[in-house]
């Protein structure tokens, strides 16, 4: 296994505990959580069942359909009956009776997708609720371990993690499962024999995130292009509808959630919300919020405030890869078998790179920390922008990364992708230096001001070179 290694041994941990665990574990869709779980219990369950997507059950049978699946899994794990699931606390019912049966040392209940099972009044939770809280924590055994698990992040917040009904507080532990660093996919392409360098590492990062899945895709023997061609362009390319399934399998209705992530495609920076609104044409309710906070649990978006500003202005940025690349380049472009080896340096790509490349940055921030030689050091990392105002004399600027350090030194991160070793120019050094004197002027800060740029390869040294006052590369990101 690639990484994991708090994970697994968080999860490890349960087979030596005293008392019953419940762990809840969750991640967005295709980030290895049950690898990761099957892996770290050895393939050994008292106990395993993956819930059913919905998507293809008539809604009038998805309950009856989702009792059906569970009592296979019932008979598949050596539970021998003919009693017929008609709600939840059957189901229950007779998962107690196979632990009971079960001459395991430890109990291991393994439930993936458990929010597919959560079909509308399902009562499902609420049996969950009796399970755990009136049968399993009053054995005096003290021998099962509930793993749960759910791609939809969203509902495991707001159900198990948070729950303010019977499950509040009743988790023993919980692990959100992260995308790979750059650092975890070369190891895992290592595994798989493919030889990228690291520049093409971040490229293909740029395009399939810290998806674990993703990655499993590539084909040794073939360039980026190649395999960026045979992922999403050639006809039938295995990620081609990966983008409808992605959003289908995580909400009910996924077309007001496309909208909004359209919206944030559509723009390079981040967005309010009542910018979401007038692109989406969706009302600014508690839905909408709901709708927000869904998508940023998922790992699609990220909510921030800017430095010095108000929580009312928060703004939101698109921060999932594959989602920008897939909007880029395929939403509204007929295939092409070759489009991607044929499109280096073109002025789509071009617009893309830089995007791109930041979010790899905003992904890897505590590795530029560590280059910076401050991962120490307690900090704030944010974002900033004005708006120009010769009154005030600001001349308008964006920053999109700010590590603002208790030892009162700010880096204002300015990032660079680029196909060799960054040139810094005159138009790079103004921009620089306005980007200082806004914030310096806006917001009266006494702290030191470090310009900083991130960038894929190394840095020409010339007249420009000396006003920068430190310098992450690409090779810096993999550490």
């Amino acid at each position: 296994m690639i990484g994991r290694i708090e994970e697994k041994r968080q999860l490890r941990q349960l087979l030596t505990a005293d008392e019953a665990q419940f762990v809840a574990v969750f991640g967005r869709r295709r980030i290895g959580k049950t690898f990761l779980i099957r892996e770290s219990f050895d393939y050994k369950f008292t106990f395993q069942h993956t819930g059913l997507s919905n998507n293809s059950i008539k809604k009038n049978m998805r309950k009856k359909t989702q009792l059906e699946a569970f009592s296979k899994s019932l008979k598949d794990a050596g539970f021998s009956t003919d009693r017929t699931l008609n709600s939840w606390y059957d189901a229950f019912d007779c998962l107690k009776e196979l632990i009971k049966q079960s001459k395991d040392t430890k109990k291991v209940i393994f439930i993936d997708e458990l929010s597919w099972m959560d079909t509308k009044g399902s009562e499902l939770i609420s049996a969950l609720e009796h399970f755990w809280n009136g049968w399993v924590t009053a054995r005096p055994e003290k021998d099962v371990i509930l793993v749960v698990c759910a791609s939809a992040t969203y509902w495991m917040m707001d159900n198990i993690v948070n729950s303010k009904g019977g499950l509040h507080n009743r988790l023993t532990g919980q692990i959100k499962l992260k995308p790979f660093t750059l650092a975890e996919c070369e190891e895992y392409l290592k595994t798989k024999k493919i030889s990228f360098n690291r520049h093409q590492i971040i490229q293909c990062y740029m395009i399939l995130g810290g998806v674990p899945y993703y990655w499993s895709l590539l084909s040794k023997g073939k360039s980026l292009s190649q395999n960026i061609d045979e992922l999403f362009f050639k006809e039938g390319a295995s990620l081609q509808d990966e983008y409808d399934n992605l959003y289908k399998a995580l909400f009910n209705k996924p077309d007001q959630y496309i909208k909004i992530i359209e919206a944030l495609c559509s723009v390079n920076k981040g967005i309010t919300r009542e910018e979401i609104c007038k692109k989406t044409k969706i009302p600014s309710s508690g839905d909408l919020t709901k709708k927000l906070k869904e998508l940023e649990n998922c790992g699609f978006i990220r909510k921030y405030v800017p430095f010095g500003a108000e929580s009312k202005n928060a703004l939101y940025q698109l921060i999932d890869g594959y989602t920008l690349f897939y909007n880029r380049f395929l939403r509204d472009n007929a295939y092409d078998d070759n489009f991607w080896k044929n499109a280096t340096n073109s002025g789509q790509i071009n617009a893309w790179t830089g995007i791109a490349f930041e979010r790899v940055c905003l992904e890897h921030v505590s590795q530029i920390k560590k280059a910076l030689g401050i991962s120490g050091v307690q900090t704030n990392v944010n974002s900033w922008k004005c708006e120009a105002n010769p009154d005030k004399g600001l001349l308008g600027s964006q920053i999109d990364l700010l590590i603002i350090r208790k030892d009162q030194v700010i880096n204002v991160c300015e990032m660079k992708y680029s196909e060799s070793d960054y040139v810094p120019d005159l138009a790079f050094d103004k921009a620089m230096r306005r980007k200082i004197a806004d914030l310096q002027q806006a917001t009266k800060t006494k702290f030191a001001i470090h310009s900083t740029l991130v960038t894929t390869y190394d840095v020409e040294e010339n007249s420009y070179y000396g006003n920068i006052q430190s310098i992450v590369t690409g090779e810096d990101l993999f550490r």
